[in-house]
């Protein structure tokens, strides 16, 4: 079934710019986040019997496309669970990222039972799956080489504080001088998504106005921020999220894949 796409936006070729996400969107780094996600709560709620444990649900209702601490207060709070914040060395000190990191990952070590701990061992995870290479999504990749053929700008919004290393493993950084990664909003005070805060540095640094920029997401918290923003369009990707439920989010159009615009 065709979407019903507003005059404004019947076209993401009449727009300036494309403000793409990074996982899920330009890779499939979404499932190695979400694989790191599960082996860390599933080894931190082991010793909580009391608790209900890790479902595959968590990952998109309460983590996907938040900033990484974002993600571990929202799934806690999902299971009312307080920790404090602690430092940011928690969790990254031993257990350096080898073979078999994951199960490193998710022991339980007292002094990093904090939110620092947990998001920075999560990384770990991440990192060890990725070093291996990321292979991007083909019908992304010829997307982006359309719009930058059409004169487009391009730009990434990520919340991941990987996406240059992600960027880079799978061969796509030479096309992205603008990239708003978890560090670029820590270092400019930019609430995460699903604040359209990010998105909007992005558009600002292209020098173009929102409304001259089409937002491309697979989760819901970044439709959200794109809805929120005033952006020409939202592109919805169905990763696994659901094609209705990123209509309900306020996604413009949605897609299983990119190669489906072209």
């Amino acid at each position: 079934m065709t979407d019903v796409l507003n005059t404004r936006s019947t076209s993401w070729t009449t727009a300036s710019a494309i403000l793409f996400d990074l996982d899920g969107v330009l890779t499939p780094t979404a499932t190695v986040h979400e694989q790191a996600w599960k082996e860390l709560f599933e080894g931190f709620l082991a010793s909580r019997p009391d608790v209900p444990g890790y479902r595959e649900d968590d990952y998109f209702d309460h983590i996907d496309g938040k900033p990484r601490f974002d993600g571990v207060r929202d799934f806690l709070a999902s299971r009312g669970i307080v920790l404090p914040e602690g430092a940011p060395s928690d969790g990254t000190a031993g257990h350096a990222p080898t073979e078999g990191a994951e199960q490193d990952a998710t022991r339980q070590d007292p002094a990093d039972a904090t939110v620092q701990g947990l998001g920075n061992r999560k990384n770990k995870v991440f990192n060890d799956i990725v070093s291996a290479g990321v292979e991007p999504f083909e019908g992304s990749v010829r997307f982006l080489e359309a719009a930058v053929g059409r004169g487009l700008k391009v730009a990434v919004v990520s919340s991941s504080r990987n996406a240059p290393a992600v960027l880079k493993a799978a061969g796509l950084n030479r096309h992205f001088e603008i990239v708003v990664d978890g560090v670029v909003a820590a270092a400019e005070g930019l609430p995460g998504k699903p604040s359209p805060a990010t998105y909007q540095y992005a558009a600002e640094l292209l020098g173009l106005p929102s409304e001259e920029c089409v937002v491309v997401e697979d989760a819901v918290s970044g439709v959200q921020a794109g809805c929120a923003g005033h952006f020409h369009s939202v592109i919805g990707v169905d990763r696994g999220a659901g094609r209705q439920t990123l209509l309900d989010a306020g996604a413009t159009r949605v897609v299983n894949d990119l190669n489906e615009l072209l």
